[in-house]
């Protein structure tokens, strides 16, 4: 049975704010405070979102590949982001990438990521990015989606299920934080053992 949206019970994020422009706005403003370090910090906050998923599971694994564009991705093998079917028969996908996250976004005493500074949550590499593609695989369908600069720029869209779950989020900062560059791969594997239920593959294709 279909269940009001409105009923949904926020967790980490509000299911009624599909776009969260202000939000978004915020962060664009001060790109130093939410992206120190650049592309690596983006990374980050995304890793935290597959070692959550790990954690909960009792272990998980995930795919960071560099591109030589300058985007970077990372593919989990967890459940794939909550996605649901509201009374219009319409698909819902949790509004990680456009709103905030309410653990962490508005609070001083946060959980801190490997580089020292605190997590934020997906929608800092979202409106940082210039675009970023989120395709999640879930048993009851797999979905994906672009944004630029944190807004959807296409609709939820279906695509064809592969026997996996789990979330692909591949994106393209902004110039200015792709230039701070990227640690080398061993010290990106030390600063990740934070995570000891992530097993975390780095593959860096930028000078292939």
């Amino acid at each position: 049975m279909n269940v009001s949206r409105g009923s949904w019970v926020n967790t980490t994020h509000d299911w009624s704010s599909v776009v969260d422009f202000d939000h978004l706005a915020h962060i664009r403003r001060s790109p130093e405070n939410f992206a120190p370090g650049g592309l690596w910090h983006l990374a980050l906050e995304v890793l935290a979102y597959a070692a959550d998923e790990a954690s909960s599971r009792g272990g998980g694994r995930c795919l960071v590949t560099l591109h030589p564009d300058g985007s970077l991705s990372v593919v989990d093998d967890g459940r794939g982001t909550d996605t649901r079917m509201d009374e219009r028969g319409q698909m819902v996908k949790k509004p990680v990438m456009a709103s905030k996250d309410l653990r962490f976004f508005d609070f001083a005493d946060t959980e801190l990521l490997p580089d020292g500074h605190p997590r934020r949550g997906m929608s800092v590499v979202a409106a940082l990015s210039e675009w970023l593609v989120h395709t999640n695989r879930r048993l009851d369908g797999a979905w994906t989606q672009r944004y630029e600069h944190g807004v959807p720029v296409t609709d939820l869209e279906p695509v064809e299920a592969d026997g996996t779950t789990g979330t692909l989020v591949h994106f393209r900062p902004d110039e200015p934080l792709r230039s701070v560059g990227v640690s080398t791969e061993g010290q990106l594997k030390r600063m990740a053992m934070m995570w000891p239920d992530l097993d975390i593959l780095i593959e860096d294709r930028r000078n292939a």
